[in-house]
């Protein structure tokens, strides 16, 4: 990647497995950018500034709000012993602050080593309540991830009130020069969710910005108000509701 931000005006499908069905696909904007380097940014687009679109280090990497952004990456990795492997550039897949406020529901850490090969990744999942828990993907001899590999990990972080803390995630990362394609398949008893998020990768320019601000306004605003239309959609189909059990001590797993 060079010294740029970019900008992915991606498709984000989920469909529910299972007997009961539910699925959706929407547009949403990522953001795409080494943290640890200084880069060239539109004047709509600030760095832990206010702006129309911002990006802030304490939004990633530890608690929301409370983050430390790459350095957290960086001690993940060597209390992990993958600091040899994935020692080159890091960088940080995520929906932007608009006008102040962000929620993601899922960003991505992507850990290259020095030669450019993506090595590790660690998707950052925050539910509506607050809560963080990340996952810690690789492949057991480091090799790099491509688009013909699966990593797995086991599922012990609520998310979602219709989806039990169980079972376990199937990724899959499609990370090239041009695009991206992330695929999450969650398999549970109750059959589960597929995830998924694509998109071509660009420059982030002013005039992109107000594309995406006019076609998706309001930004992660937008966001959670459809996470709760598709909850209210779910419990008027009758799907049953699993409460809120206490989020998992440590910050990262496998």
């Amino acid at each position: 990647m060079t010294g740029r931000v970019e900008h992915i005006r991606g498709q984000t499908f989920h469909g529910r497995k299972g007997a009961l069905e539910n699925a959706f696909r929407y547009g949403v904007d990522y953001l795409c950018l080494d943290p640890e380097a200084g880069v060239p940014t539109p004047a709509l687009f600030s760095r832990n500034g206010r702006n129309l679109t911002s990006l802030h280090d304490s939004d990633h990497g530890g608690a929301p709000g409370d983050g430390r952004g790459a350095a957290w990456v960086r001690d993940v990795l060597k209390a992990h012993g993958l600091d040899g492997a994935a020692n080159g550039q890091i960088l940080l897949l995520a929906q932007p602050r608009v006008l102040g406020h962000v929620f993601n529901p899922v960003s991505f850490w992507l850990v290259h080593d020095r030669g450019g090969a993506l090595r590790v990744v660690i998707p950052e999942v925050t539910n509506t309540y607050g809560d963080r828990h990340s996952y810690l993907c690789h492949h057991d001899d480091l090799r790099p991830i491509t688009r013909h590999g699966t990593l797995q990990a086991t599922k012990i972080f609520y998310v979602s009130p219709f989806q039990a803390v169980e079972g376990g995630y199937t990724f899959r990362f499609d990370i090239r020069d041009d695009r991206i394609g992330i695929w999450i398949d969650y398999t549970a008893g109750n059959g589960g969710l597929l995830a998924t998020l694509t998109g071509r990768r660009e420059p982030l320019t002013n005039t992109g910005i107000l594309r995406a601000c006019l076609a998706r306004p309001f930004g992660s605003r937008r966001v959670l108000g459809l996470i709760h239309w598709q909850a209210l959609k779910l419990w008027w189909k009758g799907a049953a509701f699993n409460t809120r059990p206490t989020p998992p001590a440590e910050e990262v797993s496998r």
